[in-house]
């Protein structure tokens, strides 16, 4: 049995957490915080995580990035690890993330899904072979037309974990608009597309002479998001202090 802290609790992606972790014969959610103190499930509701003194092996976090000072404070002090889902982290928010991550285990991916972490791992995988033949990539990437941000982290790290494979030898270019020249052999295109209630919607392209590989990932509700989150949380318990990803969870399974 995991025992979880759910920090951000009565948020949309807190209440699918929580309906998932009670279906989960693993999972015990022992405490939410939010910042209203609501008590909208069975388990007590805090306005503070720092007024929170319940055991237990792990938090889950989708909040805000405004709470997530506290947050990491208080697992820091308590030693508990710690799955980190909220987006729109500072850089300095990242940079303490990674030192508590020496006293404690930390979790930290740009998108919870296992099938986005597993998409990641086979793009490497066709970069080493097609972009080395020449091949050109290409990243499409469509959400609904209330996202803040674009590209999304997703396309972000998509583009990272290729890049990664092939040594940093590539450049993103995010808008052809203002450029007129030719497409740079050593540039990944990065793409976004608003409308509608896209959940998300992740294409990596490899563009050769006469054939286009495409890998894909279709995300149809934020309920995947939820189950990454409590199977990282699993991964989590017992492990010793370090900065881990979703790929780590991956590999565990």
């Amino acid at each position: 049995m995991v025992r979880i802290i759910l920090h951000g609790c009565n948020g949309r992606m807190g209440q699918a957490v929580t309906q998932f972790g009670l279906e989960d014969p693993e999972i015990e959610i022992v405490a939410g915080i939010d910042v209203t103190g609501e008590q909208k499930s069975s388990y007590p509701v805090w306005g503070e995580i720092g007024d929170c003194d319940t055991e237990a092996d792990a938090v889950i976090d989708f909040s805000s990035a405004k709470a997530v000072d506290g947050l990491l404070d208080y697992c820091a002090k308590k030693h508990l690890p710690v799955v980190l889902c909220t987006t729109g982290m500072s850089e300095e928010q990242l940079e303490r993330a990674a030192q508590i991550s020496k006293e404690t285990a930390v979790l930290k991916s740009a998108n919870m899904s296992l099938g986005v972490n597993t998409m990641m791992k086979l793009v490497q995988a066709a970069a080493k072979v097609l972009a080395e033949a020449g091949y050109d990539m290409e990243i499409v990437e469509r959400h609904h037309n209330q996202k803040l941000d674009a590209p999304s982290g997703t396309a972000i790290a998509l583009a990272d974990a290729i890049n990664e494979a092939m040594n940093g030898q590539y450049h993103y270019q995010y808008d052809r608009s203002a450029i007129r020249a030719k497409r740079d052999p050593k540039e990944i295109g990065i793409q976004a597309v608003r409308g509608g209630s896209i959940v998300g919607d992740h294409q990596v392209l490899f563009c050769g002479p006469d054939e286009v590989v495409e890998i894909r990932h279709t995300a149809y509700s934020r309920s995947i998001f939820a189950k990454g989150a409590l199977q990282a949380a699993k991964f989590l318990k017992g492990k010793a202090a370090g900065y881990y990803t979703m790929s780590d969870v991956i590999e565990d399974c």
